[in-house]
């Protein structure tokens, strides 16, 4: 039985750090600067034989209004309600502030199960501190240092009976079901994303793109943090959902501006946790701005996507404030492939964040991008379309040299990868090379996708090469030294 626990409190009292400490990865970015945390970033966590849920959260403002830190604080308190546990953590440097009398009486009434921890508790700074918490009526609280990991023994102790009592619930309240077996089912079928390994999708672009308007509105539930304030969003969230029928996990990244822009330490680590989050994608959705599409920094990002090998759908966003849709339209495809030919056919998508139109549209384009990510082309089919694409375009013969293309074969998938075996692989001009990987675009229909086509040398790569003239060799050394001819 696994529960979901809330780590709540005032900002910077090392919420962050403990969630990393529990997840065993450094997914939530921590620094010193009051207020990193914005959005409710949901992890695996284990503790001894304990499997759980962690949700790290922003810190609690005495603010309720719909300013930046009130909506942060009512997402706070929509993790205090979803949540199983709540962790109240205060810092034992600094000792009780009204602040934190004022949530201890909040989680009391909105929480059924509170544990109080008393973090930063290490040596004597902390001492006086974690005395202090005795005063909130939470109960003996729990000497934490997130930092180095002291007091999770204490914190298991604390979670092992509520965990033994929400199993005992759930097994009180569970009938009992019948297994059914689908004899039907082709077990040679391609395995669709499921809930152990969803289709990964990141959603990225310029700050105040729309991004986690998007995804709420995929979610259906205002999950992520949203306001005209650009650069809400500073770490990349995961959250998993199932849309159109397809498990997916959706990353919700930091805008990326140009990078002689980003000067201070957060900004640069933000942005660093949205690159990665790109390479963990199948599929990336670079989301526009109908207003300035195709601004410098988003063909960066298109080009980065590509270079990385993920499935790219452009997406442009706030259609709905368009008047002159048609006119737009074809001239956002003609500069999309005027300054992105290397996503030649990739999908683009008009939608609205605001008011959820073209998502059916979306979903549809991404599930294709990632069908031809995965396309694999069999190896007879290929080397029959190579003979073709030879006759209509012989390769050059530089110095008189006619290169000659042998064999194909497909390497390799996500993204399609592509080996020719030829003679003179190194004089192969990139035009050509382009040439065919044009025409696997169109003959095999893989538009948008990354397309890796290597030349390689008759032998190059063999360990084999060479070893019989070696052997020979040594075998005639060994003669002559006996004294045989």
């Amino acid at each position: 039985m696994s529960f979901t626990l809330a780590l709540v409190g005032r900002p910077n009292v090392g919420k962050s750090t403990l969630f990393n400490r529990l997840v065993g990865k450094r997914l939530a970015l921590v620094d010193d600067q009051p207020g990193v945390t914005r959005d409710l970033r949901e992890g695996q966590a284990r503790l001894g034989d304990l499997k759980f849920t962690v949700i790290d959260t922003a810190g609690l403002e005495e603010v309720t209004d719909d300013s930046l830190q009130g909506r942060m604080r009512r997402l706070t308190e929509r993790a205090v309600d979803m949540a199983d546990v709540c962790l109240f953590m205060l810092d034992a440097r600094e000792g009780v502030t009204p602040t934190d009398q004022l949530f201890a009486e909040i989680l009391r009434k909105r929480s059924a199960h509170v544990i109080l921890g008393a973090n930063k508790s290490e040596g004597r700074a902390g001492e006086q501190g974690a005395l202090e918490a005795y005063s909130l009526g939470l109960g003996e609280p729990l000497r934490l240092s997130a930092e180095h990991g002291e007091g999770l023994p204490e914190l298991y102790a604390a979670l092992q009976p509520l965990a033994d009592l929400m199993e005992a619930q759930a097994a009180s309240d569970t009938p009992d079901t019948d297994v059914t077996i689908d004899e039907d089912a082709d077990p040679e079928a391609t395995p669709k994303p499921t809930r152990e390994k969803p289709l990964q999708v990141a959603v990225v672009g310029r700050p105040n793109a729309g991004k986690s308007t998007l995804i709420n509105q995929i979610l259906g539930e205002d999950r992520l943090l949203t306001g005209p304030e650009a650069g809400i969003t500073r770490d990349a969230i995961s959250l998993t959902t199932e849309w159109g029928g397809t498990h997916m996990r959706i990353f919700d990244t930091a805008g990326m501006r140009k990078k002689a822009k980003v000067q201070e330490k957060l900004e640069k680590l933000s942005v660093s946790d949205g690159l990665r989050a790109v390479k963990f994608a199948e599929v990336v959705v670079v989301l526009l701005d109908a207003a300035i599409p195709f601004e410098q920094q988003d063909l960066r990002i298109a080009d980065l996507a590509e270079r990385e090998g993920r499935a790219v759908v452009i997406a442009i966003n706030k259609w709905d404030i368009e008047d002159e849709k048609q006119a737009k339209l074809a001239g956002l495809k003609e500069a999309m492939a005027r300054l992105l030919p290397q996503l030649r056919g990739a999908p683009l998508v008009t939608v609205s964040a605001r008011t959820g139109r073209g998502l059916d549209r979306l979903q549809d384009a991404i599930m294709r991008a990632h069908d031809v990510w995965n396309r694999r082309v069999p190896t007879a089919a290929l080397n029959r379309w190579l003979v073709g694409m030879v006759e209509a375009h012989p390769p050059p013969a530089p110095q008189g040299r006619r290169i000659k293309l042998r064999y194909m074969t497909q390497a390799k998938t996500r993204p399609p990868g592509f080996v020719v075996m030829c003679s003179l692989p190194d004089k192969m001009p990139e035009s050509y090379t382009r040439y065919l990987v044009g025409g696997l675009r169109t003959d095999f229909d893989m538009p948008g996708t990354p397309i890796r086509l290597t030349m390689r040398g008759q032998g190059q790569d063999n360990p084999y090469k060479g070893r019989r003239e070696k052997n020979s060799g040594a075998l005639a050394k060994h003669l002559k030294k006996k004294g045989k001819p």
